[in-house]
């Protein structure tokens, strides 16, 4: 299945709608955490588009999931690196796509972890139909209705694309 999505534009318009939110919401100094590995890849085009010196930490939540029985542990699990403190701090936390839920909510419980900041905001660069938890991005690129077995998967890190893929194409059956 392939449809092409343009990615760069989605991170122009993504740049844009983050500085009208930080603006009205008075956010000045926040810091941006990108979920490993798509999640990074979109804060770090975001933080190039807002010519910005925000500090940016990655998360790993892979120990943080609800699932991983379900989905399996990727065997080269790497450690979040937030080389900042949180407490009271205005969080802009970014990944890739927001499907059910459970990235997000396992993403906050490790922030949580590290302190208790000010505000999170969410920002996604596909936010598609299939959420399990209630949970909604704050700034996205774009959403998707998608059926149960299509998949959207972000590619990257140079170039990045969206890669659209049904359950079969997904599993090589």
């Amino acid at each position: 299945m392939t449809q092409s999505h343009d990615v760069e534009a989605l991170l122009d318009s993504m740049a844009n709608d983050l500085t009208q939110s930080l603006q009205a919401n008075q956010i000045h100094d926040p810091l941006m955490i990108g979920i490993h590995t798509g999640g990074v890849w979109v804060a770090q085009a975001l933080l190039k588009r807002l010519q910005n010196d925000i500090p940016l930490g990655t998360l790993n939540i892979s120990f943080y999931r609800d699932d991983f029985t379900r989905i399996g542990m990727h065997p080269q699990v790497e450690p979040s690196q937030l080389d900042f403190n949180i407490e009271d701090r205005h969080i802009i936390l970014v990944d890739d796509v927001l499907h059910t839920g459970r990235t997000i909510r396992a993403a906050l419980n490790e922030i949580f972890d590290y302190g208790r900041p000010a505000s999170v905001k969410l920002v996604v660069l596909v936010q598609r139909s299939g959420q399990e938890l209630p949970i909604c991005a704050d700034v996205r690129g774009m959403h998707m209705d998608l059926g149960a077995d299509e998949h959207v998967k972000l590619t990257g890190p140079d170039p990045l694309a969206l890669q659209l893929q049904t359950h079969e194409e997904k599993t090589g059956t």
